[in-house]
């Protein structure tokens, strides 16, 4: 049900209050035909004569009380106040006094500042956490490539100097050498950093080689994982390869 405040004087409104009572106060002479009433959804306060028919007023009877007192001489002042109503113009100002009490202004108020900073707020937050769980799934893995990668060269990279060693030992003893053969040692002796055992000796090929086992727990992609390097004594010349991924292993190593 609506509720209606109607302005007394021209600064004070009272209300809010139903249609009955608002047509009881008219029956009562408290209020006439051209006292501006206003209740929420109205643009500006109005001459109760023009929502008569909305909260259900029958003003035939005031028109017939206009009629017999009519011939009086009051009458001509009591009609043109009746005009005095265009002073509602005026009146649109005073909703301005009302604003504050009623129940519409408060809500716009809200809307406006506090609630959008929130919601533009919650919106941008989960933006972050999306684009940032979306980031961590791509880091992650590219971070573990990256580490595997780093291994598999250091592990290369140690191996340099037994690769020397084989080569001047099959220069100067004209066939491969092996773990037990002077200036060599055993497999797991060679353990450093991510290569766990290196055995020297020869290839079904019958090139001389070294093949290193890596050992880089946590790492499924590497861990126990074999690296082959073949030597070509003929035209001296080294070959990697292993059995970790091409992505894992450095350029000249890869099949």
């Amino acid at each position: 049900m609506d509720q209606w405040f109607f302005a007394e004087g021209n600064s004070q409104q009272r209300g809010p209050l139903p249609a009955d009572e608002l047509i009881a106060l008219y029956r009562s002479s408290r209020i006439a035909l051209d006292t501006l009433v206003w209740r929420d959804g109205m643009a500006q306060w109005q001459p109760l004569e023009t929502v008569a028919a909305e909260i259900g007023l029958d003003i035939a009877p005031a028109a017939e009380a206009v009629e017999v007192i009519a011939p009086g001489p009051t009458l001509p002042p009591a009609l043109p106040a009746a005009p005095a109503a265009p002073a509602a113009p005026a009146a649109p100002a005073d909703p301005a006094p009302p604003i504050t009490p009623t129940a519409a202004p408060p809500p716009r108020q809200g809307l406006s500042g506090c609630a959008i900073v929130g919601i533009v707020a919650a919106v941008v937050a989960v933006l972050v956490l999306i684009i940032g769980g979306a980031l961590a799934v791509l880091a992650v893995p590219a971070y573990r490539d990256y580490v595997a990668r780093a291994k598999a060269t250091e592990a290369i990279a140690a191996l340099e100097p037994i690769k020397a060693a084989v080569a001047e030992f099959a220069s100067e003893h004209g066939r491969c050498p092996v773990n037990d053969d002077e200036g060599f040692q055993p497999a797991e002796s060679y353990a450093d950093g991510a290569v766990g055992a290196v055995r020297i000796g020869r290839f079904d090929n019958g090139h001389c080689g070294v093949e290193a086992e890596l050992t880089v727990p946590g790492s499924t992609s590497l861990d126990g994982k074999l690296l082959w390097l073949d030597y070509d004594g003929e035209q001296q010349h080294w070959e990697c390869s292993g059995e970790p991924d091409d992505k894992y292993l450095p350029q000249h190593c890869r099949g």
